[in-house]
């Protein structure tokens, strides 16, 4: 068994698949760089991301796989499940080990898990599409915090993008602390160095009119309730309580 050790980015996970089959390497486990490794047996390697060796098995892949499989394994990439990344590795080996599609294959306890994972990021990203809130800043741009259980904003990015194109809007995801800013021309990855004691900085910032259209906002919510048809445990089923401090009309 060799564990190799990398940064966690998707090119570092790229690289260390390149690395494996440089090295001829059979039983692996993958790590974060820092992590302890509690194997008595076996040996270390440490992973360099490099961007060319990346792209060689990005390419590989996309020769080998389908527009839709190889945004399926990106999205197992970005749930950022502890030790899911070595399924992730598993997957992509069986992919050129392979000499036809092994897309469909859930006898194969990788591509089952890597499905099963995808179906936990996408539904993540369903929930971030229909729960993402926005608050109007003086400068006219609409700002949104979210908290999603998996690193889903690659995933919305085209959502959001089409759906507001003639609006300038950040997404910003506390828990990771980096989000998106669209300027109605294209889309950028930001991070910013809140005042953690101010609301994430920006309480100070929202527009004049920003409280008039929460409330507007609680009011049509409480019109469109049916009292007599209230359901909770459906309703928590549908909109789990830890996305409810960033929903307008539950505050």
């Amino acid at each position: 068994m060799t564990t190799l050790f990398y940064d966690g980015s998707f090119e570092g996970l790229l690289t260390a698949v390149f690395d494996i089959y440089t090295h001829k390497l059979g039983l692996v486990k993958l790590k974060l760089n820092g992590a302890y490794d509690t194997a008595l047996f076996g040996s270390e390697m440490t992973v360099v991301t490099d961007e060319a060796k990346a792209k060689r098995v990005l390419k590989g892949l996309s020769d080998k796989l389908t527009s839709g499989g190889l945004q399926r394994l990106y999205a197992a990439y970005l749930s950022e499940i502890k030790e899911e990344d070595n399924p992730v590795v598993g997957y992509i080996r069986y992919v050129f080990d392979s000499d036809r599609s092994i897309e469909e294959n859930y006898g194969n306890k990788y591509v089952r898990r890597v499905s099963e994972i995808v179906r936990m990021v996408r539904r993540e990203k369903h929930r971030m599409e229909a729960f993402i809130r926005f608050q109007k800043l003086n400068d006219g741009t609409f700002y949104a915090t979210v908290e999603p259980d998996f690193n889903v904003l690659p995933l919305i990015l085209r959502h959001f993008k089409n759906r507001y194109a003639d609006q300038k809007w950040i997404i910003y995801d506390t828990l990771r602390a980096y989000g998106l800013y669209y300027d109605q021309h294209r889309v950028e990855y930001v991070t910013f160095d809140f005042n953690t004691q101010n609301n994430n900085g920006l309480v100070s910032q929202y527009d004049s009119d920003e409280g008039i259209y929460q409330l507007l906002w609680k009011d049509y919510f409480k019109s469109v309730n049916i009292a007599a048809r209230k359901n909770t445990k459906l309703h928590l089923r549908h909109v789990p309580k830890r996305y409810w401090k960033n929903l307008t009309e539950k505050l």
